[in-house]
């Protein structure tokens, strides 16, 4: 199908500009486990911040205010944050973000349709932080443009040179597009996001998952030729079936140029289970590339280590941290899921340190 070869949708390992963070209030379902999750939040904010800028959704002056003297005991560097005010209903800003093109090679934002994977949860607000953060400058003289489609970032993985990987259960299903079939999904994205192919994958979930099998907690490009996947060797496992069955998928799936993807299979961590007794989403697919480094969601986990090896054999000269994430999964997400990169170019922010403490 023609598409645009003027734009692209970059892959995550791309040079950026800064990545963006809604930060968790009292007034979300983060508020039993407020202090664990800002933990969580601080120290992602700790290690983007030493590579590039950060910013920060809060809700009001308070809770900026709160947010910076939460950060004071850190070595964040406060120069590369910048402070924005706008309500939010939760935290998943990979989901209620901005994804970015560049056309021409300048960075434009996308603003999809936010209905909290199928309207399962409130979203009103998260659905208006892109709007709104754009209408206060927060992402200088870019273009940006409404589109009339439910997406969300976690849902798809680029490889930056017009290959998409995503899978049918997310994009698919009734609660996003019903109105649209799988061609017409197809022809939406190539023309948006100046793609080639999409290459689908109908197996694997994660127990505890709300998204519809978000690709980003199961399979993701490291560069053009290779894939670092969710795998699971546990035959008692209740995913062992479905994981299995995606691997075999990715297995017989082919570069541009008709060659095998080299795949690297990231460990299974224990069960993990709320208090309820549920098991949570616990997925090492769900790290983070920035600038020369990957943070890796860690699960206080004997596969954690294994997980870290894993990730740097993906990626040879980044440098990979590991976060500790555990309270991030006890709403069913972990790090790529609170994160949003922001690619090259931009942000035009200026350091703001004269509004920090």
């Amino acid at each position: 199908m023609p598409v645009d070869a003027n734009v692209i949708l970059p892959a995550e390992w791309s040079r950026q500009s800064g990545v963006m963070l809604t930060w968790p209030h009292s007034k979300t379902d983060w508020q039993p486990y407020l202090n664990q999750v800002e933990s969580v939040f601080v120290d992602i904010a700790e290690q983007i911040t030493l590579r590039q800028q950060l910013i920060i959704c809060a809700v009001d002056t308070a809770h900026q205010q709160h947010i910076q003297q939460q950060l004071s005991h850190s070595e964040t560097n406060v120069e590369n944050i910048h402070f924005y005010h706008v309500n939010s209903n939760d935290s998943w800003v990979r989901d209620h973000g901005p994804i970015t093109i560049l056309s021409d090679g300048k960075p434009s934002l996308l603003d999809f349709t936010f209905n909290a994977w199928g309207n399962k949860f409130q979203a009103q607000l998260d659905n208006q932080i892109t709007r709104k953060l754009y209408d206060q400058g927060a992402f200088g003289n870019c273009k940006i443009e409404s589109i009339d489609l439910i997406l969300e970032g976690g849902a798809i993985e680029s490889d930056g040179h017009g290959t998409l990987l995503t899978t049918s259960a997310c994009l698919l299903s009734a609660n996003r597009n019903p109105h649209l079939s799988k061609q017409q999904v197809e022809k939406k994205l190539c023309e948006l996001f100046g793609l080639t192919r999409i290459l689908w994958l109908d197996h694997g979930y994660l127990s505890g998952d709300d998204t519809d099998s978000h690709i980003d907690t199961l399979a993701r490009f490291c560069s053009e030729r290779c894939i670092i996947y969710v795998a699971c060797d546990d035959p008692q496992d209740e995913h062992y079936h479905e994981l299995r069955a995606m691997e075999q998928q990715l297995q017989a799936m082919r570069t541009q140029d008709d060659m095998a993807y080299q795949l690297i299979p990231l460990p299974w961590p224990n069960e993990k289970r709320n208090d309820d007794g549920d098991r949570l989403p616990a997925s090492y697919a769900n790290f983070l590339i920035i600038n020369d480094a990957v943070l890796v969601p860690t699960y206080d986990d004997p596969h954690d280590s294994i997980a870290i090896e894993r990730v740097q054999q993906g990626f040879p000269d980044h440098q990979i941290i590991g976060i500790p994430c555990l309270p991030l999964i006890q709403q069913s997400g972990s790090l790529h899921c609170v994160t949003m990169q922001l690619p090259e170019g931009l942000l035009s922010l200026q350091p703001t340190s004269e509004s920090l403490p």
